[in-house]
């Protein structure tokens, strides 16, 4: 049996296998990002037609004290989750690539936290947090309101936010030592360098190429944090953890406004297409291998 000239084909064979994606990414995605910018410059509550009102949601926006609260809360969130997501893994994959005894069960350990799915942290966490029974009081013996003090509330976000992040960057790092060669460890060991002389100049160049990308993921999944912040303090108290994409959320499914709800989000979208320029351009100077 002949098959058809179109199979055939490499071109259009690729074609036909990326369809499947290829239609997905389009109907998913694509159209619904131009329908939201669209969005961004009409008034619709999901019922009534859609209104044109122009840079009037923009306007709101910019206006409004309680936004610039939450863009605050976005930043100081992602800008902590981003340094101690990328510093504690790396310090713990530098350790756990020495093969110290039990390595195995400590890289399971630490990337458990990762495949747990997000409800049974928020779950978890809250009974640790929680000011009367929770564990965490119980262990440092006073009495905290963690998720429900205007202070505390926000460092408890990060914390969880981090340790569930530990696992999966660790792992990039890890994979990325395996391909770093010994002989350059046995060098600067035999130049009589000691273990934080050899992680500074030797592991961190070495592995800058690695550390920009999980900086860039890191940074990106910590702006777009959502399900953390709705599991446990749905924003509150006083909007001290209401974050950018919340605020998206509750503008379009609590207070009906999806045009101002799609003008928040392209707002976070170009604070983060901003801040991923700048790192790309930054680059050549933090990444060894680009200079």
């Amino acid at each position: 049996m002949k098959t058809s000239k179109f199979f055939n084909d490499e071109k259009y064979a690729g074609l036909l296998f990326i369809l499947p994606a290829l239609l997905g990414t389009i109907i998913f995605i694509v159209i619904p990002v131009i329908c939201s910018f669209g969005l961004s410059f009409a008034k619709w509550d999901l019922l009534n037609p859609i209104k044109f009102v122009g840079i009037t949601n923009y306007k709101d926006i910019f206006t409004d004290a309680i936004f610039f609260k939450i863009l605050i809360n976005t930043i100081v969130f992602a800008l902590a989750t981003s340094i101690l997501g990328v510093i504690i893994p790396l310090v713990l994959a530098a350790i756990l690539n020495s093969k110290i005894r039990g390595s195995e069960f400590y890289k399971t350990a630490y990337f458990l936290p990762f495949i747990t799915p997000m409800i049974v942290i928020g779950i978890v966490w809250q009974w640790i947090f929680d000011p009367n029974i929770g564990f965490l009081n119980q262990l440092i013996h006073l009495h905290i309101n963690w998720l429900y003090s205007t202070h505390f509330a926000m460092p408890a976000l990060i914390i969880v936010s981090v340790w569930k992040l530990i696992g999966y960057n660790m792992i990039i790092f890890l994979s990325s030592l395996s391909g770093i060669s010994n002989s350059l460890f046995e060098a600067a060991k035999i130049d009589g360098a000691n273990p934080i002389q050899v992680f500074k100049n030797v592991t961190i160049p070495m592995l800058s190429p690695t550390i920009f990308f999980v900086v860039i993921i890191t940074a990106i999944s910590s702006f777009q944090v959502f399900d953390l912040i709705y599991l446990m303090t749905q924003g509150g108290p006083m909007d001290s953890t209401n974050v950018l994409v919340y605020a998206i959320y509750q503008n379009a499914f609590e207070y009906f406004n999806v045009g101002k709800a799609s003008a928040i989000a392209y707002v976070l979208f170009t604070i983060i297409l901003v801040l991923t320029l700048i790192q790309w351009n930054l680059r050549k100077k933090l990444v060894y291998s680009e200079n």
